[in-house]
């Protein structure tokens, strides 16, 4: 029996970096992700909404898979979302992602039809059948307007596929639902603010989109929690990353915030797809001086153990 794949450490969302006319920069898209690999990151993950998929065709999203998939070459799990507004499109990316050799799909819920749970249920189980994949569900009711509730996950859960979630409510006591009644299901931290008590209540994983330009930030607070159980440099670390968390979570332009952060690192993103437009002067200083106070600080404290 294949070993069932298990979520450890930090899972980057790759953003998309485009070029002025809106065609792929697949060169920039190799070194960020070369960068990502070099500063540890544990796996990437390939058409999230960070990676602007509510922008992009099947087809396009299926040709990033790929790319992504053979940039990696077996170096990380590759992960491939799935979110779609149709069920068939979600099966392509499914199918697609088991033909391209990829680890694992993400799945959420389709937005916009508001499914019962049931028929969420039903949509799940029919990518699942449609590749056979390790799938990491993706609850995120604020986008998608639906909870993957108990009925849900029962149902869903039964399929040895159904190997994590990411957690995206924001709402701790799914983190507890979580971790007391599915165990079996790995609960990954998708709430960036709540890394911490993620962490304390057995989560093995973050899936951060800014780890796209903070990776060994991002790292650190999992290595600090998760690895050595030392929540006192973790509760330091989270302290310090906070005030990133509020930019990236309450601006209303969270990809903006990632894709500059990206730049700022010193590689290339490029602009937003419409219908969303890049950050202004304001905004983007305010976010460096974010970034710049951060790395100090988290310096400090992971160089003073």
């Amino acid at each position: 029996m294949t070993p069932r794949m298990v979520l450890e450490g930090i899972y980057t969302p790759l953003i998309t970096p485009f070029h002025a006319d809106g065609s792929f920069d697949l060169d920039a898209l190799a070194d960020l992700i070369e960068r990502l690999i070099a500063a540890g990151v544990h796996g990437l993950i390939s058409g999230g909404s960070t990676g602007e998929n509510y922008a992009e065709t099947v087809e396009e999203r299926l040709d990033l898979a790929r790319f992504i998939t053979e940039r990696v070459d077996g170096r990380l799990p590759v992960i491939v979302g799935t979110g779609a507004m149709r069920t068939p499109d979600s099966i392509a990316l499914a199918e697609g992602a088991r033909e391209m050799g990829a680890d694992a799909i993400l799945l959420g819920t389709p937005p916009y039809s508001v499914p019962t749970e049931q028929e969420n249920a039903l949509n799940a189980l029919a990518i699942d059948r449609a590749c056979g994949l390790p799938i990491i569900l993706y609850n995120y009711p604020g986008r998608m307007s639906v909870e993957m509730g108990t009925t849900f996950l029962d149902r869903v859960g039964r399929s040895r596929n159904v190997i994590g979630i990411k957690e995206s409510s924001g709402d701790i006591n799914r983190v507890h639902l979580l971790a007391r009644d599915y165990p079996h299901i790995q609960m990954s931290c998708g709430m960036d603010d709540q890394a911490l008590e993620f962490f304390a209540w057995g989560a093995r994983s973050w899936i951060c989109a800014g780890s796209n330009f903070l990776p060994e930030e991002h790292v650190a607070l999992y290595e600090a929690c998760a690895v050595r159980g030392d929540f006192d440099k973790g509760r330091r670390i989270m302290s310090a990353m906070l005030p990133l968390m509020r930019v990236l979570e309450q601006g209303g332009k969270f990809i903006q915030c990632v894709k500059h952060g990206v730049e700022v690192s010193g590689l290339r993103a490029g602009p937003m797809r419409p219908p969303l437009k890049g950050l202004n002067k304001d905004e983007k200083r305010a976010l460096e001086q974010v970034i710049r106070t951060l790395k100090t600080t988290v310096a400090a404290i992971t160089e003073g153990n």
